[in-house]
């Protein structure tokens, strides 16, 4: 088996091409990229779910908008939290996944990690792909890999982050951001 780069810490931007509903213009984070398969999670899905219905003692640490965002198509009954923190070390209950990026172990006590998060989103469900699967979807043109930035974690408007993280590439994917959602309306 050939050794894999690994992308963790990486977005997956999806192609206008992509067919996929569940990935339709999605921005995904990657937690976990090996030889062993990838996970991430989906930035841009929010969901009607306030925090504070299934994670109270978080819902004051989340930001805003303060609701649970889908992960990915699997596992919805299960929550990430992924965070920001600043820094060279991270609290207890924080394991570092690339640069400020992190995920969060919900089980702690959020007390002990209050005083040190910069942006925190609850995900239910992740994205996930088995050994070589990811590879095969980016030969075939499905996603565009781009560079993350802590602030993609916790942008303030979900639904415009496709467009942002395409428009802020300093390369001809800048231009995709101007894709019409529907381009028979061309």
């Amino acid at each position: 088996m050939t050794e894999v780069s690994s992308l963790t810490g990486r977005l997956l931007v999806a192609t206008p091409a992509l067919a996929d509903p569940n990935f339709d213009r999605a921005v995904v984070l990657l937690l976990d990229h090996d030889e062993q398969g990838s996970l991430g999670v989906v930035l841009n899905r929010p969901t009607p779910v306030d925090v504070r219905d299934i994670l109270l003692p978080w819902a004051p640490l989340a930001g805003d908008p303060g609701v649970v965002f889908q992960g990915g198509p699997v596992a919805l009954d299960s929550a990430l939290g992924v965070a920001v923190i600043p820094g060279e070390e991270g609290p207890l209950g924080w394991r570092r996944v690339h640069g400020a990026i992190g995920l969060v172990d919900l089980e702690a006590p959020p007390e002990l990690l209050a005083a040190a998060l910069g942006g925190l989103r609850i995900f239910a469900g992740y994205s996930g792909w088995g050994p070589g699967q990811l590879e095969d979807e980016l030969g075939d043109g499905a996603w565009y890999v781009v560079d993350s930035e802590p602030g993609d974690v916790s942008f303030p408007d979900p639904e415009r982050l496709w467009r942002a993280v395409l428009r802020r590439q300093r390369s001809e994917l800048a231009m995709v951001a101007t894709y019409l959602d529907d381009p028979s309306l061309n």
